[in-house]
């Protein structure tokens, strides 16, 4: 039998703990910095209008592709590794009434399970940052988008050098942080696909804010159910110490949090033609 990679045990895990409903309750509906606010604003640089193909990648339990698809009437396919997201996320389409324009799939991000040149947009939020291959995943986006097509990301971004070691663990690493790229090398990374940069813009009050919505609901879970928190591996003692970590960083600019706008370049649609 072939063995997990070690890239594979990763996925698993952040898996694992994003189809938590503890950690649903730390992290609110949107799963990432800036809400549903964020998103629009997103959303706003992708063009879309209705008819449009979507294809949210690790959708979570769909808040991202429901708010696309109620707002901007798109159509949208929703893509996670995990199988619980999957089923919350159809589930949630449904009882919104958009099961006809919102359908989600399990998936591995870096194997996209879907043909090329389909979507005229690609949305990915608070994620790259936490695939083992970033540079394989920033093909698949671009593979799937169709020529002119335009990609949407949000992410956390970070000055690696200076990182505290309160985040660079594993559990940092779940949670967005420990594998995050600083944003001109996001840029790179996507650039190498033949995605070309359009617009990037800096968020990051709205990370600051997200460090001290966890610290009240941890606080309020601490209090009403510790037990939960424990079960997923949340370390009580230690939490204190990695939020002040992350304030810092954030307020000396070692981490933040970035909405980035690319676009396809019909040079990469003739690569992928002439295999070049």
């Amino acid at each position: 039998m072939t063995q997990p990679s070690a890239g594979d045990e990763l996925k698993a895990c952040c898996a694992a703990a994003y189809s938590s409903d503890v950690v649903a309750l730390l992290l609110g509906d949107s799963y990432h910095p800036g809400g549903t606010a964020l998103t629009r604003r997103l959303a706003d640089g992708l063009a879309l209008t209705p008819a449009r193909r979507v294809l949210d990648v690790a959708s979570g339990r769909g808040t991202t592709a429901l708010l696309l698809a109620g707002i901007h009437g798109v159509e949208v396919d929703g893509v996670d590794y995990s199988a619980a997201n999957t089923a919350l996320a159809q589930g949630a389409a449904q009882a919104a009434g958009l099961a006809d324009r919102a359908r989600f799939t399990t998936g591995d991000a870096e194997q996209l399970p879907y043909p090329g040149g389909v979507f005229d947009a690609v949305v990915c939020e608070c994620a790259l940052c936490t695939f083992p291959d970033k540079a394989r995943a920033a093909a698949e986006f671009a593979r799937v988008l169709k020529p002119g097509g335009r990609l949407g990301i949000t992410d956390v971004t970070v000055d690696a050098e200076h990182l505290p070691p309160e985040l660079t663990g594993l559990g940092a690493r779940i949670a967005c942080i420990a594998d995050a790229r600083p944003l001109d090398e996001y840029d790179e990374i996507l650039a190498a696909t033949g995605l070309r940069t359009l617009r990037t813009e800096r968020h990051d009050p709205a990370l600051l804010r997200m460090v001290d919505q966890i610290e009240a609901r941890l606080n309020l879970l601490r209090m009403t159910a510790p037990a939960k928190l424990t079960d997923v591996g949340v370390d009580l003692d230690a939490a204190p110490a990695v939020l002040e970590a992350a304030r810092t960083a954030v307020a000396d600019g070692v981490l933040g949090y970035a909405l980035l706008i690319a676009e396809r370049t019909p040079k990469t649609a003739e690569r992928r033609t002439t295999g070049a």
